[in-house]
């Protein structure tokens, strides 16, 4: 409970943990995922052959997401004396990214069960309809990338004032979406996104609570006015 109770510690091993766990569900996610395991070719049908599958990788789909938020989080609080404007810009963008995306996990739900339900060219045919209306398109899916972009420059931001490494943000955003490329595309982009979220991560987790607070050695008290001019 002291951990809990401690507002700058629980913050700051939150964000880490989050920045290191987040990579590791996303690879599961993948991986459970029947169509990306396929590795290629005519997926139609494959979700509504192996629901329980698409039921389970979906879910750690969304949470690799949902976890990402915190550490994004974590990284925007990183982000001090050079930089601030653009890091705060592109922070926002990346948190807003990454909850469309997590909102985008449930249409694998309904591809399986149009496709059980339905012939599966069919199925599929009218859950890609759906996924091309311009409300999803334009109110998830693009929001959706541009979060992925916020989170390259929120990195490069980092990078700039020395608080990550130059390769962490790159290496990111190849991970994102090397991985779904199955079976060497999962296996060297998930380890480059752990490797780049997770660099991050370790440092947060490592650092002081002064270093995460932003506390500095204490400036040396000047002269007042008056006091100066007694002299």
């Amino acid at each position: 409970m002291s951990l809990l109770s401690d507002p700058i510690r629980f913050r700051r091993l939150a964000a880490g943990a989050c920045l290191i766990a987040a990579p590791i569900a996303y690879l599961a996610g993948v991986v459970t995922d029947p169509a990306l395991r396929q590795g290629g070719g005519d997926t139609t049908g494959v979700y509504g052959r192996y629901l329980e599958q698409v039921s389970v990788s979906a879910a750690i789909l969304h949470w690799s997401w949902v976890l990402l938020i915190p550490g994004i989080i974590g990284m925007i609080h990183l982000v001090r004396r050079r930089g601030v404007l653009l890091g705060h810009l592109a922070g926002g963008l990346a948190l807003l990214g990454v909850v469309n995306f997590s909102a985008l996990m449930l249409g694998d739900f309904f591809y399986s069960r149009l496709e059980r339900s339905l012939p599966p060219v069919q199925g599929a045919a009218l859950a890609d309809e759906a996924f091309t209306d311009p409300g999803a398109v334009f109110g998830f899916q693009l929001p959706g990338f541009a979060g992925i972009l916020g989170l390259f420059v929120l990195g490069l931001v980092l990078a700039y004032g020395r608080q990550a490494p130059w390769w962490s943000p790159f290496a990111m955003v190849v991970g994102i979406f090397g991985a779904p490329i199955f079976p060497i595309g999962t296996v060297v982009g998930g380890l480059l996104y752990l490797a780049g979220a997770g660099v991050i991560g370790l440092r947060i987790v490592r650092m002081s609570d002064a270093a995460w607070a932003g506390e500095g050695p204490p400036a040396q008290a000047q002269p007042s006015g008056n006091l100066a001019r007694t002299r």
